[in-house]
């Protein structure tokens, strides 16, 4: 791939309180950066916060209203854990919501593990920002943004407006 085609804005968060504190090694925000610098992205921010709602919110919406990221990808934070607040921070600053892509991504991974239910992750729009909610482990990263990668050049087409409209790429 071209990557002056997709020289899209990437933002990655990792939402990790051990990782924020140093006790634990990023591996899943490593894992996002490096599949989406393959795919042509550039990775504009890449940041580890703690599981702290308020903090995550703003951090999305600094990213969304004042560096304009295109894509933002974030890991952890989206299970049943008291401290998992990485929905619900998505959430809060939302304009619109996007389920297909969280439902895809919950759909495919039900073939490699039933825990997946247990997943919250949510995918939104901000502006003219896409955010995704990704899993915290990298085995789940890997194997999420793998399945949801390729249709991601034609959602950041239409919502930043370098194309027009969705029926035209589906004429043969």
């Amino acid at each position: 791939m071209s990557n002056e085609r997709h020289a899209y804005r990437v933002a990655v968060i990792t939402a990790s309180d051990k990782g924020y504190a140093g006790e634990r090694e990023d591996v899943s925000g490593r894992e996002i950066r490096d599949m989406v610098q393959a795919h042509g992205y550039v990775v504009k921010s890449y940041l580890v916060l703690p599981d702290e709602r308020r903090m995550l919110r703003e951090e999305l919406r600094r990213l969304c209203d004042e560096q304009r990221a295109d894509l933002i990808l974030t890991t952890g934070g989206t299970g049943l854990s008291p401290r998992d607040a990485t929905p619900e921070a998505t959430l809060d600053i939302a304009q619109r919501q996007v389920p297909g892509i969280a439902e895809a991504m919950r759909m495919n991974s039900l073939a490699v593990t039933g825990r997946t239910m247990l997943s919250r992750g949510v995918s939104v729009i901000r502006g003219r920002t896409l955010i995704i909610n990704l899993p915290g482990s990298p085995k789940a990263v890997r194997e999420n943004l793998a399945y949801v990668l390729p249709q991601l050049d034609h959602a950041l087409d239409i919502l930043t407006g370098r194309a027009g409209e969705c029926a035209a790429a589906n004429k043969e």
